[in-house]
C-alpha cells in the first residue's frame, strides 16, 4: 500500500471514528435500553386429544416456554397461566391430523397460539407480555 493511500486510509478511520463518537452511551444505557429475555416454562407439560380422521383419538404432549423481554413480567405471566394453557389446548383441539403433524402445521399452531395468548393477556393486563411462544417439546400419537 502506497503511503498516500496509507493517509487517506488513516484521515477515513479517523473521520468515521469521531463521527461514532457522540453516539456511543454508557454500558447502562446500553443495558437499559436493551430487552433482557427471560423465558417461563409452562409446567406440567400440556397433554390435549387432537381432531384424526379415524377412530382413534390422537394427541399431543407439548412443553411449552414464553419469552418475555423483561424478567419483572414474569410474575404476571406466571399468574395468568391458567388462562395461557387453557388458550392453547383450545387452539389445539380445534386442528386436524394433517396439521398437528405437518411441520409448517406446527407452526402455523405455534403462531395462532402466541397470536391468542397475547391477545387475552392485552384484555388482561392492558399490555403485550409475551415476546415469543415456543414449543420445546412436541410429541404426537
Amino acid at each position: 500500500m502506497s503511503k498516500k493511500m496509507k493517509s487517506r486510509l488513516s484521515g477515513l478511520c479517523f473521520l468515521l471514528a469521531s463521527a461514532l463518537m457522540p453516539l456511543t452511551a454508557s454500558a447502562e444505557d446500553v443495558l437499559a435500553t436493551t430487552p433482557q429475555y427471560t423465558y417461563y416454562t409452562l409446567a406440567p407439560d400440556i397433554t390435549t386429544n387432537y381432531v384424526t380422521q379415524g377412530k382413534k383419538i390422537g394427541y399431543l404432549r407439548l412443553q411449552v416456554d414464553l419469552m418475555v423481554a423483561d424478567p419483572s413480567l414474569i410474575p404476571e405471566v406466571e399468574h395468568h397461566a391458567p388462562l395461557i394453557r387453557d388458550a392453547i389446548i383450545s387452539i389445539i383441539g380445534e386442528q386436524p391430523e394433517a396439521r398437528v403433524k405437518s411441520l409448517a402445521g406446527r407452526e402455523e399452531i405455534r403462531q395462532a397460539c402466541l397470536a391468542k395468548v397475547n391477545e387475552l393477556l392485552i384484555t388482561e393486563t392492558n399490555k403485550k407480555l409475551l415476546t415469543e411462544l415456543l414449543f420445546t417439546k412436541y410429541l404426537y400419537q
